[in-house]
């Protein structure tokens, strides 16, 4: 068993989340952290994010990372924690970008620096969860450019030494890295992993059409399961970047409508299943238009309560966004179950 597995995840619990409850809103300045989450821990948060700076990694010393454009360096992710949620001190980087990744499907042994970094493709949305049946902290991410390349599915499964890491080979007993098997969730785009407690554990991504798909986990939560998955959930087309969390009976998923890639001031919308992450997702509209001048990215719990992760894009629409911001906004219910609109 990992030596982390007797420590607390704080998880959100199954009541209504009221308007009152939430904080109004976080602000996070000064990171090179994006399109990441944050994971509560006993008292210490741990936020890990996608580096875009120069001189943020070992293969950034020269040049930063900017999207689309061959040849630029892929800077990885780093981990940073707080025990007040205003001070960041950065821990990490979750693993090596200058180093071999022995999972990849084109070509078993190249550099994280080919698989996240050809055709300036990238390698985003770190998401790290804690196995329940054991206790071994797993981080997932997507790496576009193995869909671009051969068409294969984007996602890639590390086993770490803890919540902040290391991750991969050579990290602990439980460093490894795998390709996932995935049968319904197999496009290239921003995605998240939900933990439904007793219902099972799913991943909900978005597809190279801009819908969106939801796939159960194995037990190992390194696997998607065959046949147990549904595509195109609640009939939703250019979007992308999906979260769930439940909240009574009730699951919701936000995500950003339309689609669009490092844009400012992009729509935050919503919808809700009374049937679990397989049932009827019904669509409530937007809670904002323009997400706080940002684009919504994952919903987060601190101390029980749900905040939308938004990116604060600088400048909007840039292939580097090394200075922007987070913003996290709470997340709020009516009476009647439905998500208020965001107060920003």
């Amino acid at each position: 068993m990992s030596p982390d597995a007797n420590r607390r995840i704080i998880r959100p619990s199954l009541r209504s989340v009221g308007a009152a409850a939430a904080a109004s809103s976080y602000q996070i300045n000064g990171l090179d952290a994006h399109d990441g989450k944050i994971v509560q821990v006993d008292g210490t948060y741990y936020l890990y994010g996608t580096r875009y700076g120069r001189g943020s990694s070992s293969a950034c010393a020269n040049s930063g990372f900017f999207w689309r454009q061959n040849g630029t360096p892929w800077c990885g992710f780093g981990v940073w924690t707080s025990t007040d949620k205003i001070n960041w001190t950065f821990q990490r980087m979750l693993f090596d970008p200058l180093s071999a990744n022995p999972a990849s499907p084109i070509a078993p042994g190249e550099s994280w620096q080919v698989t996240c970094g050809f055709g300036g493709a990238g390698c985003f949305n770190p998401r790290m969860v804690q196995r329940a049946s054991d206790g071994v902290w797993i981080l997932w991410f997507n790496a576009p450019g193995d869909y671009n390349r051969i068409g294969a599915n984007a996602y890639y499964a590390m086993g770490c030494a803890g919540p902040a890491g290391p991750c991969g080979p050579g990290a602990g007993p439980h460093g490894s890295v795998h390709k996932p098997n995935l049968w319904t969730v197999f496009g290239n785009g921003d995605f998240d992993l939900v933990n439904d407690g007793a219902n099972g554990v799913y991943i909900v991504g978005t597809m190279a059409d801009q819908t969106l798909s939801v796939e159960q986990l194995d037990v190992w939560w390194t696997n998607g399961v065959r046949g147990v998955g549904k595509s195109r959930i609640g009939a939703l087309t250019s979007v992308e970047s999906p979260s769930v969390f439940r909240a009574g009976p009730y699951l919701y998923l936000t995500y950003s409508s339309p689609n669009c890639a490092f844009c400012s001031s992009d729509g935050t919308g919503w919808a809700r299943s009374a049937g679990g992450m397989l049932g009827t997702w019904t669509p409530g509209g937007l809670l904002s238009s323009q997400s706080c001048t940002g684009q919504p990215r994952t919903l987060n719990f601190l101390d029980g309560l749900p905040y939308e992760w938004i990116d604060q894009w600088t400048p909007s629409g840039a292939p580097n966004q090394a200075i922007a911001n987070i913003h996290l906004e709470g997340v709020h219910l009516d009476s009647s179950g439905n998500l208020l609109p965001f107060g920003c």
